[in-house]
Order: structure tokens, then sequence, then C-alpha cells
């Protein structure tokens, strides 16, 4: 899989990511995350909280609003584009680059540890997981979101279809990639191989919301890896046959809606 396929923006594709995507997908995931992990105001001690693969910073800015300024967290990326985003956002967090593979801390260095939706983008990701559990200290807590599959979330099945019969398988596997997941089991045996087979896996509901069908294409490609694939005039085309093949999402209002579902995974760290 090419850099690209790896969750890799550019510098204005990371700053339509944040303005567009958050509200569209990845907000609401952001509580949800944090309560897998525990956290939240009057809860269970957490001082110190990681997230990996933070992108521009959605989850460990919902976290630090709920630990306030006595606790610590630490948002790394391997992408400086969305890290840059990130320190405009919240400056005081600390922002970090590097790769979930090889995390620069020391052990039992966090209270908690938390993805959302990076995992399908890790080159090692048997190895990010221990990595993520190496750094927990005993009792911690480790939370981490990935999509659910492709056949359960319609909207990005149908889009992937559609980017596949105008541009071609390569421009298709980049939209398939993020649901490489999506399989509970094959999700538990991934946990299991990394040595961890006492994990829980909370398969939830959620909704992709795109104010209309032309935010919604503008969104996947030029806020994501297609950014650097599909030129003008290749989006116009897209964008005008979007608008018939993809109608059966736009409500009577014009807005996009369709189910995006994903899992949390969770576990404690017992040695």
């Amino acid at each position: 899989m090419e850099t690209r396929d790896q969750g890799q923006v550019t510098r204005s594709a990371a700053g339509v990511y944040e303005e567009f995507f958050l509200p569209a997908l990845f907000q609401e995931w952001a509580g949800r995350v944090a309560d897998a992990a525990g956290i939240h105001p009057g809860g269970q001690r957490v001082l110190r909280v990681l997230d990996v693969g933070c992108g521009t910073g959605v989850l460990a800015r919902e976290i630090a609003s709920r630990l306030g300024s006595a606790c610590s967290v630490v948002g790394l990326d391997r992408n400086e584009a969305m890290l840059e985003v990130a320190r405009q956002k919240a400056p005081d967090i600390e922002w970090k680059h590097g790769r979930a593979e090889a995390l620069p801390f020391d052990r039992a260095a966090f209270d908690a540890v938390v993805s959302q939706f990076g995992l399908m983008y890790f080159d090692g990701r048997i190895a990010a997981i221990q990595e993520m559990i190496r750094v927990l200290c005993p009792g911690g807590r480790l939370a981490v979101a990935v999509w659910g599959s492709l056949e359960r979330t319609p909207g990005y099945a149908a889009l992937a279809g559609l980017l596949r019969r105008l541009f071609g398988a390569q421009a298709a596997e980049s939209l398939v990639a993020p649901f490489e997941l999506g399989d509970p089991a094959r999700l538990q045996r991934l946990f299991a191989e990394a040595g961890f087979p006492e994990v829980q896996i909370a398969s939830l509901e959620g909704t992709a919301r795109f104010p209309s069908i032309e935010a919604w294409m503008y969104t996947e490609i030029r806020g994501w890896t297609l950014a650097d694939r599909i030129d003008d005039e290749q989006f116009d085309r897209l964008l005008a046959e979007a608008q018939t093949s993809l109608g059966q999402f736009i409500t009577p209002d014009g807005r996009v809606e369709f189910p995006e579902p994903a899992h949390i995974v969770t576990a404690v760290k017992t040695l």
C-alpha cells in the first residue's frame, strides 16, 4: 500500500479534513472513545493520556476538555500536515511526531492510551498494539476505534463503486482501506496475535452527515488521500455522476446521511 493510502495527506488536505471531516464523521466518536477509556470528569484518576494517530486532534481535544489543565494529554501522529493543524487548534496540548510502531515514550508512561480510526493505517498493526500496551501503566485502560465493514456502510460502498467505475480500482482502493478491520472476528484475532486475547469489542452505530452531495464529494476528494489523484476535470465528472448514483443518501432537505458503524476495542493492562 502506498504512503498516501495509509492516511497520509497534504497540508491543504489536512485543513479540509479538520473543517469538514470532523463534523461529518469523527466528532461524534471522540466522546464515545473517551468514555470507553474511562476518561470523564469525576471518574477514576487519569493524569496522563496518549492519543496515537491523533490526526488534527479531535479526540485529544475532547479528552483535554474533560480532564482540565492539571492533566497531561499528548497527541502523536506520523503526518506533519495533520500535526500543524492540531497545533493551531490546541497549542496547549503536546503534539508529537512519531510512529505508532515505535512510540517515543517510556514503559508505563500513561494512565490511558486511545486511538481513533488510525489502526487501519499503521504499517505494523501488531507492533502498534504492543507499543500502546507497553506505554500503558498497570491498571491503565486502552481504547481503540476502527470503522465497521464497508458492507454495513452503504454510502461509502456506493462511492467506492462509483470511483472504481469512473477512475479504476486504485482510486477505489483508497476509499476501501479505512474499512479493512470492520470484521469483529478479524479484529479479535489481531489483538490476540499481538498478545492480548482478553479484549472487549463494542460494535456501535453512527451516522455520517454532510450538508450536501457537493460537500461530501469535496470532503472526500480534497480532504483525503485522493487529493493529489483526481484533477479538477475528473472531480467535476465525479460530482455530476454522484448526483444520480448517490441520490439515495440525499434527505428531503438536500443533506446527505447514511449509517457509519464502528467498533471500539477496550483492554485493561494487568501487568
